[in-house]
């Protein structure tokens, strides 16, 4: 189950990742296409990290906290992104770019939401009584 919920978003992200780079390719301002090359690269990475297993093989890399702090900032980077390419600029590409960058960001955010629940794992209590039994 672990494995499906962390896979689930990161395929959607990554298509929004290319219809948000199309539509900055195509608008005035095409500065901002780096934000989602770079997230799409790294969710494809993890995509590919998961499916292999190789999270399992590579123990010296905590793949969850990493596949965290990836939707974590990815998250807010696309919010802060969208909301200055959709108050700032007029054109039509930059403002679905900016609507698409939302919602990637909101999708972002739930990644990480769901991400989180299987790094907390509970253990369980030390026994408190003594070993001989008094």
């Amino acid at each position: 189950m672990e494995f499906f919920l962390t896979i689930v978003p990161s395929t959607p992200a990554q298509g929004l990742c290319i219809i948000i780079l199309i539509c900055y390719g195509a608008s005035y301002t095409p500065g901002y296409t780096g934000l989602a090359i770079c997230e799409m690269v790294l969710s494809i990475i993890f995509f590919i990290v998961y499916t292999l297993g190789l999270n399992k093989q590579l123990t010296f890399v905590h793949w969850g906290w990493s596949d965290f702090i990836r939707a974590v900032i990815g998250a807010l980077l696309f919010l802060i992104t969208s909301l200055i390419v959709l108050i700032g600029h007029r054109d039509g590409p930059g403002i679905a770019a900016g609507v698409f960058g939302l919602l990637a960001g909101i999708l972002f955010a739930y990644d990480a939401y769901i991400t989180l629940p299987t790094l907390r794992k509970s253990h369980t209590a030390a026994p408190t009584e003594s070993p001989e039994g008094v």
